[in-house]
């Protein structure tokens, strides 16, 4: 029994009518009177369904399930579900595939397997933003055409060799056509997926990588219409040739039409609204129109969807529609698709092992030349040779636009059963191993082991030190702004500040969303979109308050000397957000990251928490992070030292690594007019007259120790800076000794004192509420301290074991030691 009833009646009108079977349907079979009344409801076509959709859901989920270990995605998952309930596995067995997926049934499958994948392909073209494909520059156009030329010159040989053997009684001009479409696709959702999941949607190789492979989709797409038309118009290549102008002129006239349309009602929407729930509905009619009309020209109904969701402007109209519906169509609609996929594909129908042996080789060396093609682009653009391995493995990324593809070859008669399954599994196959090569090649790590003594202490003074500071409202801005002019750039001593605006994504996994503003160049916004979905209203309310954040560093940036500012939006989920900053810090090489505290402080002066997650992505990012990380405890920096035109501040020095970043960091701040600097020192005394303990001289992995770096502290100057020292017993007399500073200064600078042991805090950790501070950090944003002070805590960069470093100007250069090395 065949699974496509298209593929049935086929079947049929092929043979005498009198040894076809009948199939009759009742009036009243779309729904039972239930089982009370002694009927099956599976004998009815709705009862039939809704049972069918919970066995293939449940079927993919478990699935997924079984096979999240192995992080592969989801492509994967609802794939094999396909195959388990089709004829290579459950299907086999009769009397499970007359029970639950008759013949009858099919039809109802395919058909709501068709909708979802016309709305789907509708969302990707909405992700999808057509003036990159209009910005693409000549590395783009260079990849793009190294990548295409070995797999077309194969896929012509290949195919003109194959098709007498594999694809008897087919066209060969159709079948050549359609399999160098195959072998050049690179599919543009799971591509973009991937680069999201490894942190490179918005590097460099991430743009690259997008532009080419939205060029070679559609030459795929152009492809597979003109095999598909030159099949069903058996061999007539001008007849052909009018289906791709006609589907060109479609493509035209769509998208002008609909970009026209999707920007007036833009433009009648208030800002700071949703778009009407009528233009709303409208635009997904036109979906189903623009579906049709493809259909009807000859092409196909899903290339009409695609088409349209590509006039879709980017910005809230797009996301608000990807809101509506993404997570039905995928969540719901789309393991249809892949259930009616499993469908047809069937082992049994595979009858010559030597076809499989040929087209793996096509296919692997068809991959082998977009990687080796990718390597040599890279050679010409002075890349590194690991990263043109990670443009060739990127490139060669499948998913369901190839899938896809083959349901249309097998629709349309161009591929037979056997070489759709074969090119099916080998689909999977490649997926499956290509996903941890990638992950492993363009690993973002790797791009940055040169980079490895990132902080304030080793950064040249009169070098341009990088900053990212992050925030999740406009409250935290003008504080954090506030910290940044104390911290006095200069154009001797100048800052790069990259200004990150943390935003919680509540759409589906792997979904990343980043909006680049270069406010020192232009107020133009760049979009990199990976996947859908910061929602409709909180997208616009995200929107605003993005351009708010932006326009205050913006003016920051312009009164300011010897600052330059680039605004950043990152939309992330809470549990992959700190590997967003982190990520972000390597690629800017930024020796500083300041983040907020996860509480903020209310009217009354008491601190509230701001988000649960906050304080989780902080302790994720000082645990991660190769640089130095800062959190700042604000209670109204912006205004007290604003007021008196003078900010007190005080540096808490106990000893250990991460005080002797905030003593350098401290230094920076000591060279400001308006900065009052005290620097105390606390240290241990013995006995009965208080006499200072005599204590050994640490030095740490770097070479240093605290007497020297205060020594050369004071030796630079140290500004105006006051140095004071107090003798201190234990952590009793150290909690009195800052209770006797409270109300002197409006910030207090300290170390987090990660692995420090010291006996003037002994016991302190024992009552910490926020360990990540350290025991002086979190006793000093503890509401019981009653200090009004602000507080920032420092962690110094980590380092890492087995590297030399070589001192450059805007830092360390850490370079892998050779083995066997004596040093």
């Amino acid at each position: 029994m065949d699974s496509s009833p298209a593929q049935f009646f086929k079947d049929l009108a092929s043979k005498n009518s009198s040894d076809a079977p009948l199939v009759c349907y009742a009036a009243n079979m779309l729904s039972s009177n239930g089982m009370l009344q002694n009927e099956n409801p599976l004998d009815y076509t709705f009862p039939l369904f809704l049972f069918q959709l919970i066995i293939i859901l449940l079927t993919s989920r478990l699935t997924a399930f079984i096979l999240k270990p192995l992080r592969q995605p989801r492509y994967i998952s609802e794939i094999l579900g396909g195959f388990i309930l089709g004829p290579t596995l459950m299907g086999s067995v009769p009397a499970f595939t007359l029970t639950f997926f008759p013949l009858r049934s099919l039809l109802v499958i395919d058909s709501m397997a068709s909708i979802g994948l016309v709305f789907f392909m509708f969302i990707v073209g909405v992700e999808i933003d057509p003036d990159v494909v209009r910005r693409v520059g000549r590395r783009s156009t260079l990849l793009t055409i190294v990548c295409l030329i070995g797999p077309v010159l194969i896929g012509v040989l290949a195919g003109i060799i194959l098709h007498s053997r594999i694809q008897d009684g087919t066209q060969r001009g159709a079948f050549v056509t359609f399999l160098c479409g195959i072998l050049c696709v690179s599919s543009f959702s799971m591509l973009a997926r991937t680069l999201a999941d490894i942190k490179l949607i918005a590097s460099d190789i991430g743009r690259l990588v997008l532009s080419s492979a939205m060029i070679t989709n559609g030459l795929a797409w152009v492809l597979m219409v003109f095999s598909t038309a030159l099949a069903q118009s058996k061999g007539k290549a001008l007849s052909a040739i009018w289906s791709v102008i006609s589907g060109g002129v479609f493509s035209v006239v769509v998208y002008m039409a609909v970009r026209r349309a999707a920007r007036w009602v833009q433009k009648r929407t208030p800002e700071g609204e949703e778009v009407a729930e009528l233009h709303v509905c409208v635009i997904l009619v036109g979906v189903m129109v623009a579906a049709f009309a493809a259909d009807a020209i000859g092409t196909h109904a899903i290339f009409g969807a695609f088409v349209y969701g590509l006039a879709v402007p980017n910005g809230p109209l797009g996301e608000l529609l990807i809101e509506k519906i993404g997570d039905f169509i995928e969540g719901l609609l789309l393991p249809l698709f892949f259930a009616v996929s499993g469908f047809r594909t069937n082992l049994y129908s595979i009858v010559d092992a030597g076809a499989v042996f040929l087209l793996l080789i096509v296919v692997i060396g068809a991959a082998i030349t977009k990687v080796t093609g990718s390597v040599l682009a890279a050679f010409y653009m002075e890349m590194p040779f690991h990263d043109g391995i990670s443009l060739g493995l990127l490139m060669n990324t499948k998913g369901i636009v190839e899938l896809i593809l083959l349901n249309i070859g097998w629709d349309k008669m161009v591929l037979r059963d056997q070489t759709f399954t074969i090119l099916v599994i080998i689909s999977v196959i490649s997926t499956t191993l290509i996903t941890p090569l990638i992950n492993v090649a363009a690993k973002p790590s790797r791009r940055y082991v040169a980079y490895k003594r990132r902080t304030i202490r080793w950064w040249n003074p009169e070098s341009e030190l990088r900053m990212l500071i992050c925030a999740h409202s406009s409250r935290e801005v003008p504080s954090l702004i506030s910290l940044l002019d104390i911290s006095h750039p200069t154009k001797r001593s100048p800052f790069f500040v990259y200004a990150l605006y943390l935003v919680e994504l509540t759409g589906r996994a792997s979904t990343l969303f980043v909006v680049n503003t270069n406010s020192s160049s232009s107020s133009s916004l760049e979009s990199h979109r990976a996947a859908p979905n910061a929602g409709g209203a909180g997208f616009i309310r995200h929107q605003s308050e993005s351009e708010h954040i932006s326009h205050a560093f913006e003016s920051y940036e312009q009164h300011a000397g010897g600052v330059s500012v680039q605004s950043l939006t990152a939309f992330s989920q809470y549990p992959s957000m700190h590997e967003d900053v982190i990520a972000l810090s390597e690629d800017k090489h930024c020796a500083l990251i300041i983040l907020p505290f996860h509480k903020h402080q209310t009217i009354d002066g008491t601190m509230e928490v701001t988000h649960p997650a906050i304080r989780c992505l902080n302790k994720n990012v000082l645990a991660g992070a190769s640089c130095s990380v800062g959190i700042l405890i604000d209670r109204s920096l912006a205004g007290t030292g604003a007021r008196a035109q003078r900010y007190a501040v005080a540096l808490l020095f106990f000893g250990g690594a991460d005080d002797r970043e905030a003593l350098a960091y401290a230094d920076r701040l000591a060279t400001h007019p308006g900065v009052a600097l005290t620097v105390v020192r606390f240290l241990p005394c013995i006995g009965a007259g208080g006499s200072r303990r005599r204590q050994d001289r640490v030095v740490d992995v770097a070479g240093e120790n605290d007497d020297e770096c205060l020594a050369q502290f004071q030796a630079n100057g140290g500004g105006e800076a006051e140095y004071v020292e107090r003798m201190v017993g234990n952590a009793e007399e150290t909690v009195a000794m800052l209770r006797e500073m409270e109300g002197r200064y409006d910030l207090y600078i300290v170390g987090i004192g990660e692995g420090m042991a010291s006996p003037l805090t002994a016991g302190l950790t024992e009552w910490s509420e926020c360990e990540e501070l350290g025991p002086i950090g979190d006793l000093l944003a503890s509401p019981d301290f009653g200090s009004r002070a602000s507080v920032l805590v420092l962690q110094r960069g980590k380092y890492r074991e087995g590297s030399e470093e070589i001192e450059m100007s805007g830092g360390a250069v850490v370079l892998p030691m050779p083995a066997g090395s004596g040093k």
